[in-house]
């Protein structure tokens, strides 16, 4: 049994997943690409625009399916923020390409446009966009900044279903994105993710990668007779009971996400004052950008006073957690060149941030204990 009485997360069923799934194995069809899977395809494509949504095992696959894409060759280079989760650089780094880690925004803590041109040279294959808490990179500016040096435009939209950035929607500003649907996601099944496509001239070789490096789709459709290997690939489909559940998360995607613009809301507006007495920073989300809710965090002024509010909610039963290390600076990291001091601002937000719980159970009253916690802490 946990030792808190408020989770950092907490897992939730928010109205059909059971159903579905049962649905789904009494329907006699538990592997991947079921009717289940299409509808969850359809709902994003519906959502984000894209030409066509493939559902993935993560968004780690979803990224490595990006690297296959990219036909990646010794010497080539992928930016990445080095606020990230390992596998934003790993899955590029695993099919032979050198991450190039760049430094994020002070503010909305994204990659920061105004200093990317300096990571760009004739070997830049990719630069791939993380938007942060589901608060939109300034993807104008990416997108012309990759237009100019010739690469694709990735967005690892694992954080931003449903945001947008001046009225599009995330995930339709890339020539791909990914999602994740992991079990700490706005909509979860556990472990899942979702490959986004906005080039039409992708989407055959990408359902053959996803599909083992057959064109297994191609039979399926009638296009073919027999199905064989044709390119690389891996095994990139969830199974239709995951798929089941994620499409009843999809079809409570009203509740969910009210619930979430509910708490994110509240802890803004009832920390406000408290973190401006004690010199703490909260989220920033620009005008011109919708937010996804993802996630809340408080910025400290000292790693010292961080680990002091993270053991003080602690103490009253609440886990709230850091976040990401930088990438730059990590053992694999530095093998590919990362250095103390290469990107100050993600050194500086990695030390001092401090994520409380944000998910769609938490109750008014859990949440009410949380800040009232964060209120008696003293930096």
């Amino acid at each position: 049994m946990s030792e808190y009485r408020i989770q950092f997360n907490r897992p939730s069923i928010a109205g059909a997943e059971l159903e579905n799934v049962r649905e789904a194995i009494e329907g006699g069809h538990t592997a991947g690409d079921g009717p289940f899977t299409r509808r969850c395809c359809e709902m994003l494509e519906s959502w984000t625009g894209t030409e066509r949504a493939l559902l993935t095992t993560s968004c780690t696959h979803a990224l490595e399916m990006c690297a296959l894409l990219l036909r990646l060759e010794p010497g080539d280079e992928v930016i990445v923020p080095s606020f990230a989760f390992v596998t934003t650089a790993g899955a590029f780094a695993l099919h032979g390409a050198k991450p190039i880690f760049a430094d994020i925004h002070p503010d909305t803590l994204n990659l920061d446009e105004r200093t990317l041109r300096e990571s760009v040279t004739s070997r830049t294959k990719a630069i791939v966009a993380l938007h942060y808490g589901g608060i939109s990179c300034e993807m104008d500016e990416l997108q012309a900044i990759s237009s100019e040096a010739g690469a694709t435009l990735i967005e690892d939209n694992a954080h931003g279903l449903l945001a947008s950035y001046k009225g599009k929607p995330l995930g339709s500003f890339g020539r791909v994105a990914t999602q994740s649907f992991h079990e700490t996601k706005n909509f979860s099944c556990g472990e899942g993710g979702a490959l986004l496509l906005n080039d039409v001239d992708w989407i055959e070789r990408a359902e053959i990668i996803r599909e083992k490096g057959t064109d297994r789709s191609r039979f399926l459709r009638g296009q073919v007779d027999k199905y064989t290997w044709v390119d690389l690939g891996s095994s990139y489909l969830p199974s239709e009971i995951l798929a089941a559940f994620l499409y009843g998360q999809f079809q409570a995607r009203e509740t969910l996400q009210a619930r979430r613009f509910e708490i994110w809301g509240n802890y803004q507006r009832e920390l406000s004052g408290w973190a401006a007495r004690n010199g703490v920073e909260l989220p920033t989300v620009p005008e011109h950008v919708e937010h996804a809710c993802h996630l809340f965090y408080l910025i400290l002024p000292s790693l010292d006073a961080r680990t002091r509010l993270i053991e003080h909610l602690g103490r009253s039963g609440i886990l709230a957690v850091f976040h990401y290390q930088p990438l730059h600076l990590s053992t694999m990291g530095q093998q590919f060149g990362g250095r103390a001091g290469q990107c100050p601002v993600t050194e500086r937000v990695s030390d001092c941030l401090v994520r409380l719980p944000l998910f769609s159970d938490l109750t008014s009253e859990e949440q009410a204990d949380i800040i009232d916690v964060v209120q008696s802490f003293q930096v």
